[in-house]
């Protein structure tokens, strides 16, 4: 038996959602930094490439998650863990300076995760 498979279902969903947004956001963003000069249609194709890997991950966290989560709250989830993963990867990998916007929507996020899961 896995790692994975050995955690609270809570755990492996979020832990599959992390792995998936990586991919997502490398298959979204990435490309404006690696493949600038290359035409669109190469982008686009490397990133359905990544996306592959997403999916892959994405599904089966769904497919888990919805045994203790309704969709409204799997879908704020994987909104908060794209903002966690996409701030790192904009400043560090993307140099983008860091922003309060960031932190702003950060803050309307924790307003979204108490109003889906208040009456869980």
């Amino acid at each position: 038996m896995s790692l994975v498979h050995q955690l609270p279902i809570p755990l492996q969903t979020i832990a599959l959602l992390v792995a998936s947004n990586v991919f997502m956001t490398f298959a979204w963003y990435g490309h404006l930094k690696n493949l600038a000069a290359a035409p669109w249609y190469v982008a686009a194709l490397v990133s359905w490439g990544i996306a592959l890997f997403e999916y892959l991950l994405q599904v089966p966290a769904n497919r888990i998650g919805h045994a203790q989560f309704n969709v409204g709250q799997l879908k704020i989830m994987q909104e908060v863990i794209t903002l966690t993963v996409f701030v790192p990867f904009a400043v560090l990998y993307m140099d983008e300076p860091l922003k309060w916007d960031y932190l702003w929507a950060g803050l309307c996020l924790v307003g979204a995760v108490y109003f889906i899961f208040r009456s869980a």
